[in-house]
């Protein structure tokens, strides 16, 4: 019998997400991020977004930021610096040391209590809850030095930026604890765009040498803590994909369309990692027709849905404005029907 929209469209409890990224059989592919307006989108339709809140959103993010350049109350001026551009907050290695030495503590954050009672309203409801922020061990540091910079480190360097990665995964970590003390997250979710349009940014063998074992720190500590680790990546992570795993990353997102073969990426590794596909954002959404969305969101779970789950669906990245408000609501609409549909199929 065909469920009601009530229960349909009603937000999956807890334990249907973690099914899903455990592959226990889940009722439903859940919702992760579908709702993601890029830049400028929210500002050009103000409330005519609100048509879309009655589609669900499976999985609640706590966003928290453990690097916070404006206080860290830096002696040189970062005025314009932190964009992922040559324009650096770290513009000097001579400086690391205050860089360091200035970072934020977690167990003086009051990002922390602000947070709690959000996190009590979202536990009575049973929600499946993220602490987020975004970048990590390639970003981050991408960020500070510059994209240019950075790969010239990685060769001339190394000491640097290792210990900047230190420094970066000890802040990580004791934020991630603290949250873990205070909120009992299910999940984790954080950003590092290791690929471009071809390939990864950089060869495997210098991911383990110079980022590798600070995933592993963190991976660590959430397999330690039961916390599931989300990961974003744009462009092509074919071959990192089973370093990532390895390194505890539960759920990847977002098999970005053009750049990763979807099908061979879920047959190689749906077993070990849960993927959440990332509706393409580039082409499909803005400009095919709402049939096109439609179909595309059904060919995602015909990939990526395998009979024990492992899937969610989401936006590939930040909805680009020009996108038509039907060919959103096509794809929420289909994502939450036929993702029962296709889990339905599987009982």
């Amino acid at each position: 019998m065909p469920q009601p929209d009530i229960a349909l469209f009603s937000p999956l409890p807890r334990a249907e997400v973690i099914k899903a990224v455990e592959r226990r059989s889940p009722a439903r592919v859940p919702l992760v991020q579908t709702k993601w307006w890029g830049e400028g989108f929210a500002e050009l339709h103000g409330n005519a977004l609100r048509r879309f809140d009655r589609y669900p959103d499976d999985v609640a993010f706590l966003w928290l930021q453990p690097v916070d350049i404006p206080r860290m109350g830096l002696s040189w001026n970062t005025d314009g610096g932190g964009a992922l551009d040559a324009r650096r907050v770290l513009d000097d290695w001579s400086r690391l040391d205050e860089f360091i030495d200035k970072l934020p503590r977690a167990d003086l954050d009051p990002q922390f209590d602000a947070l709690a009672r959000e996190t009590e309203r979202l536990r009575a409801q049973d929600r499946y809850i993220v602490v987020a922020w975004w970048r990590l061990f390639f970003e981050r540091p991408w960020a500070l030095r510059g994209m240019e910079n950075l790969l010239l480190d990685y060769a001339l360097e190394q000491e640097n930026v290792h210990r900047l990665h230190t420094a970066l995964c000890t802040q990580y970590c004791s934020y991630l604890d603290r949250a873990a003390r205070m909120f009992a997250p299910d999940g984790f979710w954080t950003s590092d765009d290791l690929g471009h349009q071809t390939n990864a940014m950089m060869s495997t063998a210098t991911f383990t040498a110079m980022i590798r074992p600070y995933y592993d720190t963190v991976g660590s500590l959430l397999r330690e803590r039961g916390i599931h680790w989300w990961l974003h990546s744009c462009g092509d992570n074919t071959a990192l994909l089973p370093l990532l795993a390895d390194a505890g990353v539960a759920v990847f997102h977002p098999v970005q369309k053009g750049t990763m073969d979807a099908r061979a990426v879920a047959d190689a590794h749906g077993a070990r990692i849960a993927f959440c596909a990332g509706i393409d954002v580039q082409h499909v959404l803005p400009s095919g027709s709402t049939d096109d969305v439609r179909a595309e969101v059904r060919a995602l779970l015909e990939i990526f849905d395998r009979p024990d789950g492992g899937m969610c669906i989401a936006a590939g990245n930040g909805i680009l404005p020009g996108t038509p408000l039907e060919n959103i609501e096509a794809f929420l609409e289909e994502s939450v029907r036929a993702g029962a549909r296709h889990r339905a199929a599987f009982r």
